[in-house]
């Protein structure tokens, strides 16, 4: 009984996911040759704070907070204990032609079934496979084109057209072309469906404003 019991609780947990859009927590590791660093999105509506924890202190070292309605980024820094308005980088250029494929294969990622796609660019040596949700994270995509990063993970993500609303990839893979060599990886570990309170999405009241 109390298998069945659980059983329903987990189906009952992906229903909500598909049915609403997301609000909770995501928490993702993403991975370079030198490094790997712990990440987590936190949820509510309009409002996203990511997180950025150190790999030694296992503390948050830097957070953004991104407000979808205003179109504006905060940046908090813990150990000086200030925040500031950061500005929407210039949006990269890509060297060359981004070439877009789907793939027939899926992948179930924490749950959630992904669908496969591929962005090959020969002038930057550079392929990126994409394991992507369609369960309504619809924070996701207005979160990276209001930031402009001009790393290659969120470049070549913004190649793909058409994605139906809601998307987000559970677990991307950079290689170089020539040899096949795994460059970054990105891959969301955990998917917590508690909303977050109003406090761990503002900036503390004693961080003073740090004007550049």
């Amino acid at each position: 009984m109390k298998k069945i019991l659980f059983a329903l609780s987990l189906c009952f947990g992906l229903t909500q996911i598909t049915a609403q859009n997301f609000n909770g927590s995501i928490e993702f590791k993403y991975a370079t040759q030198k490094d790997t660093t712990t990440n987590i999105y936190l949820v509510k509506d309009n409002i996203i704070k990511l997180d950025q924890y150190g790999k030694k202190s296992g503390a948050i070292e830097g957070s953004f907070i991104f407000d979808l309605t205003t179109s504006k980024i905060k940046f908090v820094n813990p150990k000086r204990k200030v925040w500031g308005e950061h500005k929407s980088e210039t949006p990269p250029v890509v060297k060359g032609v981004c070439t877009v494929t789907k793939g027939a294969s899926t992948k179930n990622i924490q749950g959630i079934k992904c669908t496969e796609y591929t962005v090959k660019n020969t002038d930057e040596n550079t392929s990126i496979t994409y394991w992507v949700a369609e369960n309504k994270f619809a924070f996701f995509t207005p979160v990276i084109k209001l930031w402009n990063r001009k790393d290659k993970q969120s470049i070549y993500y913004n190649q793909i057209k058409d994605l139906p609303e809601g998307c987000m990839p559970l677990l991307s893979e950079e290689k170089q072309l020539s040899d096949g060599k795994l460059l970054t990886k990105l891959e969301v570990v955990k998917i917590g469906r508690k909303v977050p309170d109003e406090a761990s999405l503002s900036v503390p009241p004693n961080y003073n404003k740090f004007d550049q």
